[in-house]
């Protein structure tokens, strides 16, 4: 198996983003990066977290639960994968954040069982802004309604949205996309909703977050430019 420098990589990546800030003229610090690590084992975690990493990022609930069992408490849980609502109670008193809020109905179930674990919720809506048919997210059109009716649930925050933009072969094709994420964002800042806040744009991956940083990202999710190409196989097959 191919060895992977995740040291080496995270600095590489983190001096990309700093150039695009710079570019931009934003300061660094507005940039967080998250190493996506589904599918990798807690050692790859572990050597990022010694490298100073504190925000990683998960697809599926099972493999969140796993690792925030056996890893340092001080790390701070993303999910960024589809939820159901049948898997959120195992997963909003662990989370750090919810990037893929995209429906009232799971907002609601991720409100219901914040209630009972006494905790508040911090949520991004999910925008299908390329609204492509393979991928989830509310739609440009309906993300104001949306974010007005979560607005009212008491046990959860709106902190801002989130795009998966198309893969493409050049990043300067999600552009448009992640501009369009932004003015959403802006739009949504100046109807002053009470309990929303638009301070985080989830936005840009691996092929395009040097694009999506120069259009106003806050957070870049970073799987394979991390840890290498991912591992379909599980090491152990159990459902929740």
């Amino acid at each position: 198996m191919e060895e992977v420098y995740i040291k080496e990589n995270i600095k590489a990546v983190e001096a990309v983003i700093a150039a695009e800030c710079e570019k931009a003229g934003r300061a660094v610090d507005e940039v967080t990066l998250i190493a996506v690590s589904k599918t990798k084992p807690v050692e790859m975690l572990q050597e990022a977290y010694e490298y100073g990493c504190r925000d990683f990022g998960e697809n599926k609930v099972q493999e969140l639960i796993e690792k925030y069992e056996v890893l340092p408490k001080d790390i701070r849980w993303h999910m960024i994968g589809h939820l159901q609502r049948n898997k959120v109670k195992y997963i909003v008193d662990k989370v750090y954040l919810i990037h893929s809020v995209d429906s009232f109905r799971l907002a609601e179930e991720i409100n219901k069982e914040a209630e009972k674990k006494n905790v508040c919720v911090n949520i991004l809506i999910e925008v299908n802004v390329a609204n492509e048919d393979t991928k989830f997210g509310t739609t440009c059109e309906e993300v104001k309604q949306l974010v007005r009716d979560i607005a009212k649930l008491p046990n959860i925050r709106v902190k801002g949205l989130m795009t998966i933009a198309p893969f493409v072969a050049d990043a300067e094709d999600n552009r448009e996309y992640f501009r369009k994420l932004k003015k959403i964002a802006v739009d949504i800042m100046e109807e002053n909703i009470d309990n929303i806040s638009m301070e985080i744009l989830s936005m840009g991956m691996t092929g395009d977050y040097p694009v999506a940083v120069s259009e106003g990202a806050t957070y870049v999710r970073v799987g394979t430019g991390i840890f290498g190409v991912r591992q379909y196989q599980m090491p152990n097959g159990k459902e929740i």
